[in-house]
Protein backbone atom coordinates (compact mmCIF):
# COMPACT_ATOMS: atom_id res chain seq x y z
CA UNK A 1 0.00 0.00 0.00
CA UNK A 2 1.00 3.59 -0.54
CA UNK A 3 2.35 5.13 2.66
CA UNK A 4 1.64 8.77 1.90
CA UNK A 5 -1.56 10.15 3.47
CA UNK A 6 -4.41 10.61 1.00
CA UNK A 7 -8.02 11.56 1.34
CA UNK A 8 -10.94 9.27 0.64
CA UNK A 9 -12.45 9.88 -2.77
CA UNK A 10 -15.88 11.57 -2.60
CA UNK A 11 -17.12 8.71 -4.77
CA UNK A 12 -16.87 6.42 -1.74
CA UNK A 13 -18.24 8.73 0.97
CA UNK A 14 -21.93 8.69 1.91
CA UNK A 15 -22.62 9.92 5.41
CA UNK A 16 -26.08 8.86 6.53
CA UNK A 17 -28.14 8.46 9.68
CA UNK A 18 -29.88 5.30 10.83
CA UNK A 19 -33.19 5.31 12.67
CA UNK A 20 -32.29 3.71 15.99
CA UNK A 21 -35.80 2.20 16.15
CA UNK A 22 -35.10 0.36 12.86
CA UNK A 23 -31.43 -0.56 13.09
CA UNK A 24 -31.64 -3.34 10.49
CA UNK A 25 -33.17 -1.23 7.74
CA UNK A 26 -30.71 -1.21 4.83
CA UNK A 27 -29.67 2.25 3.61
CA UNK A 28 -26.92 1.25 1.17
CA UNK A 29 -26.28 -1.87 -0.93
CA UNK A 30 -30.04 -2.12 -1.45
CA UNK A 31 -29.73 -2.68 -5.19
CA UNK A 32 -27.38 -5.64 -4.73
CA UNK A 33 -29.14 -7.27 -1.79
CA UNK A 34 -32.82 -6.45 -2.19
CA UNK A 35 -33.16 -6.10 -5.95
CA UNK A 36 -30.30 -8.15 -7.39
CA UNK A 37 -30.64 -10.86 -4.71
CA UNK A 38 -26.86 -11.11 -4.45
CA UNK A 39 -25.81 -13.83 -2.04
CA UNK A 40 -23.31 -12.56 0.53
CA UNK A 41 -23.81 -15.47 2.96
CA UNK A 42 -20.46 -17.00 1.99
CA UNK A 43 -18.34 -13.94 2.86
CA UNK A 44 -18.26 -13.69 6.65
CA UNK A 45 -19.35 -15.72 9.67
CA UNK A 46 -19.99 -14.23 13.09
CA UNK A 47 -19.43 -16.32 16.22
CA UNK A 48 -20.06 -15.57 19.88
CA UNK A 49 -17.03 -17.00 21.70
CA UNK A 50 -17.55 -19.24 24.73
CA UNK A 51 -14.16 -18.18 26.06
CA UNK A 52 -12.50 -14.85 25.38
CA UNK A 53 -8.91 -14.99 24.07
CA UNK A 54 -6.24 -14.25 26.64
CA UNK A 55 -4.80 -10.80 27.20
CA UNK A 56 -1.60 -12.07 25.65
CA UNK A 57 -3.49 -13.12 22.51
CA UNK A 58 -5.03 -9.64 22.14
CA UNK A 59 -1.59 -8.10 22.62
CA UNK A 60 -0.45 -10.02 19.55
CA UNK A 61 -3.28 -8.56 17.45
CA UNK A 62 -3.63 -5.13 15.89
CA UNK A 63 -6.15 -2.93 17.70
CA UNK A 64 -8.14 -0.98 15.09
CA UNK A 65 -10.79 0.59 17.34
CA UNK A 66 -9.72 4.21 16.99
CA UNK A 67 -9.17 3.93 13.25
CA UNK A 68 -12.62 2.48 12.63
CA UNK A 69 -14.40 4.97 14.86
CA UNK A 70 -12.58 7.80 13.11
CA UNK A 71 -13.29 6.73 9.55
CA UNK A 72 -16.58 4.82 9.51
CA UNK A 73 -19.33 6.46 7.47
CA UNK A 74 -22.08 4.84 9.54
CA UNK A 75 -22.62 7.19 12.48
CA UNK A 76 -25.16 4.87 14.08
CA UNK A 77 -22.69 1.97 14.21
CA UNK A 78 -19.99 4.23 15.62
CA UNK A 79 -22.19 5.46 18.47
CA UNK A 80 -23.52 1.97 19.17
CA UNK A 81 -20.07 0.45 19.54
CA UNK A 82 -18.84 3.38 21.61
CA UNK A 83 -21.84 2.97 23.95
CA UNK A 84 -21.09 -0.75 24.18
CA UNK A 85 -17.46 0.10 25.06
CA UNK A 86 -16.27 -2.13 22.26
CA UNK A 87 -12.61 -2.63 21.49
CA UNK A 88 -11.90 -4.09 18.08
CA UNK A 89 -8.90 -6.18 17.07
CA UNK A 90 -7.62 -7.55 13.79
CA UNK A 91 -5.82 -10.90 13.94
CA UNK A 92 -3.26 -10.47 11.20
CA UNK A 93 -2.46 -14.19 10.93
CA UNK A 94 -5.94 -15.26 9.74
CA UNK A 95 -7.68 -11.89 9.09
CA UNK A 96 -10.37 -12.44 11.74
CA UNK A 97 -11.82 -9.45 13.59
CA UNK A 98 -12.62 -9.61 17.32
CA UNK A 99 -15.18 -7.41 19.09
CA UNK A 100 -14.24 -7.28 22.74
CA UNK A 101 -17.06 -6.00 24.97
CA UNK A 102 -16.93 -5.75 28.78
CA UNK A 103 -19.06 -8.87 29.20
CA UNK A 104 -18.47 -10.93 26.03
CA UNK A 105 -16.50 -11.31 22.85
CA UNK A 106 -17.52 -12.20 19.32
CA UNK A 107 -15.56 -12.74 16.13
CA UNK A 108 -16.04 -12.19 12.41
CA UNK A 109 -14.34 -14.87 10.34
CA UNK A 110 -13.39 -14.24 6.67
CA UNK A 111 -14.94 -17.48 5.39
CA UNK A 112 -14.67 -16.67 1.67
CA UNK A 113 -10.99 -15.74 1.94
CA UNK A 114 -10.20 -18.91 3.89
CA UNK A 115 -11.94 -21.14 1.33
CA UNK A 116 -10.14 -19.49 -1.58
CA UNK A 117 -6.73 -19.93 0.04
CA UNK A 118 -7.43 -23.56 0.96
CA UNK A 119 -8.61 -24.17 -2.60
CA UNK A 120 -5.24 -23.13 -4.00
CA UNK A 121 -2.77 -23.82 -1.18
CA UNK A 122 -4.45 -26.49 0.99
CA UNK A 123 -3.63 -24.23 3.95
CA UNK A 124 -3.74 -20.57 5.00
CA UNK A 125 -0.40 -18.98 4.07
CA UNK A 126 0.77 -16.11 6.27
CA UNK A 127 3.74 -14.93 4.18
CA UNK A 128 4.77 -14.84 0.54
CA UNK A 129 4.23 -18.42 -0.61
CA UNK A 130 6.40 -18.29 -3.71
CA UNK A 131 5.12 -19.95 -6.87
CA UNK A 132 3.28 -23.24 -6.32
CA UNK A 133 1.75 -25.49 -9.00
CA UNK A 134 -2.06 -25.59 -8.79
CA UNK A 135 -2.83 -28.14 -11.50
CA UNK A 136 -5.56 -29.75 -9.41
CA UNK A 137 -7.51 -26.48 -9.19
CA UNK A 138 -6.40 -24.83 -12.42
CA UNK A 139 -4.55 -27.14 -14.85
CA UNK A 140 -1.46 -25.63 -16.42
CA UNK A 141 -1.19 -22.79 -13.90
CA UNK A 142 0.75 -21.92 -10.77
CA UNK A 143 -0.25 -19.64 -7.92
CA UNK A 144 1.35 -17.33 -5.38
CA UNK A 145 0.01 -15.63 -2.24
CA UNK A 146 1.24 -12.11 -1.46
CA UNK A 147 0.38 -10.76 2.01
CA UNK A 148 -0.63 -7.17 2.73
CA UNK A 149 -2.54 -5.23 5.38
CA UNK A 150 -5.89 -5.97 3.74
CA UNK A 151 -6.13 -9.73 3.37
CA UNK A 152 -3.56 -10.27 0.65
CA UNK A 153 -3.67 -11.03 -3.06
CA UNK A 154 -3.66 -14.32 -4.99
CA UNK A 155 -1.64 -14.33 -8.21
CA UNK A 156 -2.13 -16.92 -10.95
CA UNK A 157 -0.05 -17.47 -14.08
CA UNK A 158 0.29 -20.02 -16.86
CA UNK A 159 3.31 -22.34 -16.64
CA UNK A 160 4.35 -21.40 -20.17
CA UNK A 161 5.86 -17.91 -20.34
CA UNK A 162 4.82 -17.45 -23.98
CA UNK A 163 1.22 -18.42 -23.23
CA UNK A 164 0.86 -15.96 -20.38
CA UNK A 165 2.57 -13.21 -22.37
CA UNK A 166 0.23 -13.61 -25.35
CA UNK A 167 -2.98 -13.82 -23.35
CA UNK A 168 -4.89 -11.16 -21.41
CA UNK A 169 -4.18 -10.22 -17.80
CA UNK A 170 -7.28 -10.75 -15.63
CA UNK A 171 -7.89 -8.76 -12.46
CA UNK A 172 -10.66 -9.22 -9.88
CA UNK A 173 -10.17 -6.06 -7.85
CA UNK A 174 -13.07 -6.56 -5.45
CA UNK A 175 -13.16 -10.33 -5.11
CA UNK A 176 -15.22 -10.60 -1.90
CA UNK A 177 -17.55 -7.70 -2.70
CA UNK A 178 -18.59 -8.86 -6.18
CA UNK A 179 -19.92 -12.45 -5.92
CA UNK A 180 -18.63 -14.92 -8.54
CA UNK A 181 -16.00 -12.57 -9.99
CA UNK A 182 -13.39 -15.09 -8.84
CA UNK A 183 -15.22 -17.77 -10.83
CA UNK A 184 -15.37 -15.47 -13.87
CA UNK A 185 -11.61 -14.87 -13.63
CA UNK A 186 -10.91 -18.61 -13.32
CA UNK A 187 -13.20 -19.34 -16.27
CA UNK A 188 -11.34 -16.84 -18.46
CA UNK A 189 -8.04 -18.46 -17.47
CA UNK A 190 -9.24 -22.03 -17.87
CA UNK A 191 -10.84 -21.36 -21.27
CA UNK A 192 -7.59 -19.92 -22.68
CA UNK A 193 -8.63 -16.25 -22.72
CA UNK A 194 -6.30 -15.18 -19.92
CA UNK A 195 -2.73 -16.12 -19.13
CA UNK A 196 -2.39 -14.57 -15.67
CA UNK A 197 -4.52 -13.00 -12.96
CA UNK A 198 -4.46 -10.98 -9.75
CA UNK A 199 -7.29 -11.65 -7.27
CA UNK A 200 -8.00 -9.43 -4.27
CA UNK A 201 -8.62 -11.55 -1.16
CA UNK A 202 -9.22 -8.70 1.28
CA UNK A 203 -12.41 -7.00 2.37
CA UNK A 204 -12.50 -3.22 2.01
CA UNK A 205 -15.29 -2.40 4.45
CA UNK A 206 -18.11 -2.12 1.94
CA UNK A 207 -19.31 -5.73 1.93
CA UNK A 208 -22.77 -5.89 3.54
CA UNK A 209 -23.71 -8.34 6.24
CA UNK A 210 -26.15 -11.09 5.31
CA UNK A 211 -29.41 -11.61 7.18
CA UNK A 212 -28.16 -14.66 9.07
CA UNK A 213 -25.36 -12.64 10.66
CA UNK A 214 -27.78 -9.85 11.52
CA UNK A 215 -30.17 -12.23 13.25
CA UNK A 216 -27.34 -13.59 15.39
CA UNK A 217 -26.18 -10.12 16.35
CA UNK A 218 -29.73 -9.06 17.22
CA UNK A 219 -30.12 -12.12 19.45
CA UNK A 220 -26.94 -11.09 21.28
CA UNK A 221 -28.19 -7.51 21.67
CA UNK A 222 -25.77 -6.09 19.07
CA UNK A 223 -28.01 -4.33 16.50
CA UNK A 224 -25.32 -3.32 14.00
CA UNK A 225 -26.71 -1.66 10.88
CA UNK A 226 -25.82 -3.61 7.71
CA UNK A 227 -25.13 -0.62 5.46
CA UNK A 228 -21.46 0.20 4.79
CA UNK A 229 -20.36 -2.20 7.47
CA UNK A 230 -16.91 -0.64 7.58
CA UNK A 231 -16.70 -1.18 11.32
CA UNK A 232 -15.81 -4.83 10.77
CA UNK A 233 -12.92 -4.79 8.31
CA UNK A 234 -10.93 -1.55 7.92
CA UNK A 235 -12.05 0.64 5.06
CA UNK A 236 -8.81 2.62 5.14
CA UNK A 237 -5.21 1.96 6.13
CA UNK A 238 -3.41 3.69 8.99
CA UNK A 239 -2.78 6.75 6.77
CA UNK A 240 -6.44 7.12 5.82
CA UNK A 241 -6.07 5.72 2.30
CA UNK A 242 -8.84 3.36 1.05
CA UNK A 243 -7.97 -0.31 0.85
CA UNK A 244 -10.40 -0.73 -2.06
CA UNK A 245 -7.84 0.90 -4.39
CA UNK A 246 -5.01 -1.50 -3.60
CA UNK A 247 -5.19 -3.80 -6.63
CA UNK A 248 -5.46 -0.95 -9.12
CA UNK A 249 -2.70 1.16 -7.60
CA UNK A 250 -0.28 -1.71 -7.06
CA UNK A 251 -0.90 -3.37 -10.42
CA UNK A 252 2.63 -2.69 -11.80
CA UNK A 253 4.13 -4.57 -8.85
CA UNK A 254 1.81 -7.52 -9.37
CA UNK A 255 2.62 -7.58 -13.09
CA UNK A 256 6.31 -7.71 -12.21
CA UNK A 257 5.67 -10.65 -9.87
CA UNK A 258 3.78 -12.36 -12.68
CA UNK A 259 6.94 -11.96 -14.80
CA UNK A 260 5.14 -10.14 -17.58
CA UNK A 261 6.93 -7.94 -20.06
CA UNK A 262 5.09 -5.57 -22.37
CA UNK A 263 1.48 -6.77 -22.27
CA UNK A 264 -1.40 -5.54 -24.41
CA UNK A 265 -4.67 -6.24 -22.61
CA UNK A 266 -6.05 -6.07 -19.06
CA UNK A 267 -9.57 -7.32 -18.33
CA UNK A 268 -10.80 -6.06 -14.95
CA UNK A 269 -13.88 -8.06 -13.90
CA UNK A 270 -16.53 -6.58 -11.63
CA UNK A 271 -20.06 -7.46 -10.61
CA UNK A 272 -23.06 -5.21 -11.08
CA UNK A 273 -26.81 -5.51 -10.81
CA UNK A 274 -28.82 -4.71 -13.90
CA UNK A 275 -32.06 -2.78 -14.12
CA UNK A 276 -34.18 -5.95 -13.82
CA UNK A 277 -33.52 -9.36 -12.17
CA UNK A 278 -32.55 -11.32 -15.30
CA UNK A 279 -30.64 -8.49 -16.98
CA UNK A 280 -27.81 -10.10 -18.98
CA UNK A 281 -26.30 -6.98 -20.54
CA UNK A 282 -22.56 -6.71 -19.91
CA UNK A 283 -21.10 -3.18 -19.67
CA UNK A 284 -17.50 -2.57 -20.75
CA UNK A 285 -16.24 0.71 -19.34
CA UNK A 286 -13.31 2.47 -20.94
CA UNK A 287 -13.15 5.29 -18.40
CA UNK A 288 -15.55 7.69 -16.73
CA UNK A 289 -13.04 10.02 -15.07
CA UNK A 290 -9.76 11.69 -16.11
CA UNK A 291 -7.49 10.87 -17.79
CA UNK A 292 -10.13 10.97 -20.54
CA UNK A 293 -9.91 9.01 -23.78
CA UNK A 294 -10.85 10.01 -27.30
CA UNK A 295 -12.94 7.65 -29.39
CA UNK A 296 -10.08 7.60 -31.89
CA UNK A 297 -7.91 5.95 -29.22
CA UNK A 298 -9.86 2.72 -29.75
CA UNK A 299 -10.30 2.51 -33.50
CA UNK A 300 -11.84 4.22 -36.52
CA UNK A 301 -14.63 6.61 -35.55
CA UNK A 302 -17.25 8.11 -37.85
CA UNK A 303 -20.35 10.20 -37.12
CA UNK A 304 -23.42 10.71 -39.28
CA UNK A 305 -25.89 13.11 -37.67
CA UNK A 306 -26.72 11.51 -34.29
CA UNK A 307 -25.47 8.02 -35.16
CA UNK A 308 -21.91 7.12 -34.13
CA UNK A 309 -19.94 4.17 -35.51
CA UNK A 310 -16.70 2.86 -34.00
CA UNK A 311 -14.69 0.10 -35.67
CA UNK A 312 -12.38 -1.29 -32.94
CA UNK A 313 -8.65 -1.43 -33.55
CA UNK A 314 -6.81 -4.74 -33.23
CA UNK A 315 -6.15 -4.64 -29.48
CA UNK A 316 -9.56 -3.34 -28.43
CA UNK A 317 -11.27 -5.72 -30.84
CA UNK A 318 -9.33 -8.62 -29.38
CA UNK A 319 -10.64 -7.77 -25.92
CA UNK A 320 -14.23 -7.53 -27.17
CA UNK A 321 -13.87 -10.90 -28.90
CA UNK A 322 -12.59 -12.56 -25.72
CA UNK A 323 -15.55 -11.24 -23.75
CA UNK A 324 -18.21 -11.92 -26.37
CA UNK A 325 -18.91 -15.34 -24.87
CA UNK A 326 -20.16 -13.78 -21.64
CA UNK A 327 -23.32 -12.38 -23.20
CA UNK A 328 -25.02 -11.75 -26.53
CA UNK A 329 -25.80 -8.22 -25.32
CA UNK A 330 -22.75 -6.05 -24.67
CA UNK A 331 -22.34 -2.31 -24.38
CA UNK A 332 -19.27 -0.07 -24.32
CA UNK A 333 -19.33 3.17 -22.34
CA UNK A 334 -16.77 5.93 -21.87
CA UNK A 335 -16.36 9.64 -21.24
CA UNK A 336 -14.23 11.97 -23.35
CA UNK A 337 -15.04 14.90 -21.07
CA UNK A 338 -17.27 15.93 -18.18
CA UNK A 339 -20.36 16.25 -20.37
CA UNK A 340 -19.18 14.36 -23.44
CA UNK A 341 -19.83 10.67 -22.91
CA UNK A 342 -20.79 7.78 -25.14
CA UNK A 343 -22.86 4.59 -25.04
CA UNK A 344 -22.28 1.97 -27.76
CA UNK A 345 -23.99 -1.33 -28.51
CA UNK A 346 -21.73 -4.11 -29.77
CA UNK A 347 -23.03 -5.50 -33.07
CA UNK A 348 -22.44 -8.99 -34.45
CA UNK A 349 -19.53 -7.99 -36.66
CA UNK A 350 -17.72 -6.32 -33.73
CA UNK A 351 -18.76 -2.86 -34.87
CA UNK A 352 -19.96 -0.45 -32.19
CA UNK A 353 -23.08 1.64 -32.84
CA UNK A 354 -23.88 4.36 -30.37
CA UNK A 355 -24.83 7.85 -29.34
CA UNK A 356 -23.48 10.70 -27.24
CA UNK A 357 -24.54 11.04 -23.60
CA UNK A 358 -24.59 14.07 -21.32
CA UNK A 359 -24.62 12.67 -17.77
CA UNK A 360 -26.20 15.85 -16.45
CA UNK A 361 -29.31 15.32 -18.59
CA UNK A 362 -29.33 11.65 -19.61
CA UNK A 363 -28.28 9.78 -16.46
CA UNK A 364 -30.37 9.11 -13.35
CA UNK A 365 -30.07 6.99 -10.21
CA UNK A 366 -32.07 3.79 -9.83
CA UNK A 367 -32.47 4.35 -6.09
CA UNK A 368 -32.96 7.47 -3.98
CA UNK A 369 -29.98 8.09 -1.74
CA UNK A 370 -27.71 5.68 -3.62
CA UNK A 371 -25.50 6.42 -6.60
CA UNK A 372 -26.61 3.53 -8.82
CA UNK A 373 -26.70 5.20 -12.19
CA UNK A 374 -28.54 4.16 -15.34
CA UNK A 375 -29.78 5.52 -18.66
CA UNK A 376 -33.58 5.68 -18.28
CA UNK A 377 -34.23 5.99 -22.00
CA UNK A 378 -32.43 2.69 -22.67
CA UNK A 379 -33.18 1.19 -19.22
CA UNK A 380 -29.47 0.34 -19.11
CA UNK A 381 -26.92 0.72 -16.31
CA UNK A 382 -24.45 3.59 -16.79
CA UNK A 383 -21.03 2.28 -15.70
CA UNK A 384 -18.21 3.84 -17.76
CA UNK A 385 -15.74 3.43 -14.87
CA UNK A 386 -15.21 4.93 -11.41
CA UNK A 387 -12.20 6.30 -9.54
CA UNK A 388 -10.42 2.98 -9.03
CA UNK A 389 -10.81 2.25 -12.74
CA UNK A 390 -9.01 5.51 -13.56
CA UNK A 391 -6.19 4.54 -11.20
CA UNK A 392 -5.85 1.18 -12.89
CA UNK A 393 -5.75 2.72 -16.36
CA UNK A 394 -2.98 5.07 -15.21
CA UNK A 395 -1.02 2.15 -13.73
CA UNK A 396 -1.47 0.09 -16.90
CA UNK A 397 -0.30 2.93 -19.16
CA UNK A 398 2.84 3.33 -17.06
CA UNK A 399 3.72 -0.28 -17.78
CA UNK A 400 2.75 -0.16 -21.46
CA UNK A 401 1.39 3.06 -23.06
CA UNK A 402 -0.29 1.09 -25.84
CA UNK A 403 -2.08 -1.39 -23.56
CA UNK A 404 -5.87 -1.54 -23.45
CA UNK A 405 -7.69 -1.76 -20.10
CA UNK A 406 -11.31 -2.98 -20.09
CA UNK A 407 -13.41 -2.44 -16.96
CA UNK A 408 -16.05 -5.19 -17.32
CA UNK A 409 -19.26 -4.92 -15.28
CA UNK A 410 -21.01 -8.29 -15.33
CA UNK A 411 -24.63 -8.53 -14.12
CA UNK A 412 -25.69 -11.06 -11.52
CA UNK A 413 -27.44 -13.44 -13.92
CA UNK A 414 -24.38 -13.70 -16.18
CA UNK A 415 -21.96 -14.27 -13.29
CA UNK A 416 -24.12 -17.12 -12.02
CA UNK A 417 -24.14 -18.67 -15.49
CA UNK A 418 -20.33 -18.43 -15.78
CA UNK A 419 -19.92 -19.99 -12.32
CA UNK A 420 -21.96 -22.97 -13.54
CA UNK A 421 -19.87 -23.18 -16.73
CA UNK A 422 -16.68 -23.22 -14.66
CA UNK A 423 -18.07 -25.99 -12.50
CA UNK A 424 -18.89 -28.02 -15.62
CA UNK A 425 -15.31 -27.61 -16.88
CA UNK A 426 -13.94 -28.68 -13.51
CA UNK A 427 -16.13 -31.80 -13.50
CA UNK A 428 -15.02 -32.63 -17.04
CA UNK A 429 -11.36 -32.33 -16.10
CA UNK A 430 -11.92 -34.46 -13.03
CA UNK A 431 -13.59 -37.20 -15.09
CA UNK A 432 -10.79 -37.08 -17.65
CA UNK A 433 -8.15 -37.37 -14.92
CA UNK A 434 -9.93 -40.32 -13.25
CA UNK A 435 -10.08 -42.25 -16.53
CA UNK A 436 -6.31 -42.21 -17.06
Amino acid sequence: MANDPKTISPLFISQFEVDSRLPFQRHLNRLEVEIGKEDYSHLKRVELLKEEPSEEAFTGMQEITDRLFKTTQNNYNRRLLQDLEARIYLAEDDYSVYYRLPDRCFRFEPVWRTKVLQRFFNTIPRADSGWIACDRTLPGFETRFLPDEAGGVCLLRHHDACERQNRAVITASHGPYDPHTLEVALYLLRSGKGGSAAINLGFSGREPLNDQCLLKLAAWGIPLNPSNIDVIYPYVDATGHPYCYKLEENLPGYLECLDLGAFDLVIDVHGCVGTFPEDKRVIIGLGGLPPYHRLEDFGTFTAKENVLLLLPDQNFGRGLTLLRELSSEMYVQLCAGTHQCFNFALLGGMQLLGSQINPKDDVQSLLDGEERTYLPEENLRWLPGAGANALQRIAVKRSNPSACCLHVEIPTAVRRKIALSLHALEIGDSLDASSL
